[in-house]
């Protein structure tokens, strides 16, 4: 028997990939979900799949739970961002429901708060899974993956830069303004310490090029200081591929940080077709790294980075592949676990990379004296 798939925000950037990957897919039965039903018809009719269902569904309606129990999922995957400032109502009505559910949340506080279900979950015989995607899924895939090379593991610094040419969503852009020049609370040199949003920047080096990075907040802050207790320092970094776009955006959050602005967060829609109007400058490469530093198992200093770049504007596809993954694996009967959780230790670096596979997305490793 196919799985009952519902995928919340279908038509938008990350949901419409993770539709059209389940669509391919006969372990699923597949049924898109969003406020707009034109745009789901026109998605369903381009998928040429008779067995893909649409359903008109609004998270903030007071009828959603109802809705969607309506519809007999066995999963739920959420991708209707951003989720910072969410509560757990579709969590939650999956519950009632008696589905699972998955997310593609990289909001800090719902991605670690998810565990506020666990004992509801487990009561139910479900799994709840929040931040299935670059962060934390990924992320901490890659960090699993090369620790046991390390004896003592003293740092984890991690970074994504997208292409500019790499579509983007309101949702995207108002996560990524909601903190920029706000305090963000770091785990580094074995304390917490105060960062501010897209500032404290660097030049980090890709695969192909280097590119300028500023702190951004993720769950990874508050999860990695936890699941790796030896490790003295946790630093998230993200940027834009064009200097001016990722120059201005250092500029909105220092503003922010002056108190000149005070929802940057607002302006999303506008500065996002502003953003626009360049994307014909850059590229449509971008890439993600997870650097790790400590001893190794000789006794001597170790640096190891994994790294993942993405070709042919198919970058998006890489904070879905986790989602995607997981839920293969729960149809194919492979996931025990029960419980609401963050998307960590649930897959692995091979498990996740194997998902890329027809995508132009390259991953290695290397060492550095």
């Amino acid at each position: 028997m196919a799985l009952r798939v519902v995928v919340i925000g279908a038509n938008g950037v990350f949901g419409s990939r993770v539709a059209r990957r389940l669509a391919r897919d006969a372990r699923f039965e597949l049924i898109l979900a969003g406020r707009r039903i034109d745009a789901l018809e026109a998605q369903r009719a381009s998928f040429d799949d008779p067995s893909v269902r649409v359903a008109a569904l609004d998270t903030g309606d007071a009828g959603f739970a109802g809705a969607l129990a309506a519809l007999q999922p066995q999963l739920v995957i959420h991708a209707a961002g951003p989720f910072q400032g969410q509560d757990y109502r579709v969590a939650e009505a999956c519950l009632d429901a008696g589905s699972d559910y998955i997310d593609l949340a990289d909001g800090r506080g719902f991605v670690t708060g998810i565990g506020r279900l666990h004992e509801r979950a487990l009561a139910a015989g479900r799994l709840l899974v929040a931040g299935a995607s670059s962060v934390p899924a990924l992320s901490s895939a890659a960090v699993d993956a090369l620790l046991p090379r390390f004896a003592q593991l003293d740092a984890i610094e991690h970074t994504i830069n997208p292409g500019n040419r790499t579509p983007r969503g309101d949702a995207t852009v108002a996560s990524i303004l909601g903190y920029c020049g706000r305090p963000i609370r770091v785990w580094r040199n074995g304390r917490w310490q105060v960062a501010h949003g897209w500032m404290d920047s660097r030049l980090q080096s890709f695969p192909f090029g280097r590119r300028r990075v500023g702190v951004c907040e993720i769950p990874d802050l508050d999860l990695f200081p936890a699941r790796y207790p030896q490790v003295r320092t946790v630093m998230f970094r993200a940027g834009l591929e064009l200097p001016l776009l990722q120059g201005g955006t250092w500029c909105a959050a220092a503003l922010v940080r002056l108190g000149l602005i005070r929802n940057l967060a607002a302006y999303a829609p506008a500065l996002r077709r502003f953003s626009e109007l360049f994307i014909r400058f850059g590229s449509d490469v971008g890439g993600m790294t997870v650097e790790l530093s400590g001893t190794g198992k000789d006794g001597q200093p170790l640096r190891l980075r994994w790294w993942l770049s993405a070709d042919a504007g198919d970058g998006p596809q890489v904070p879905v592949t986790p989602a995607v993954v997981l839920a293969r694996c729960m149809a194919d009967g492979m996931i025990a676990a029960k419980g609401a959780m963050p998307c960590v230790g649930l897959l692995t670096l091979e498990q996740i990379e194997a998902g890329f596979d027809g995508y132009a997305l390259r991953t290695g490793v290397e060492a550095f004296e």
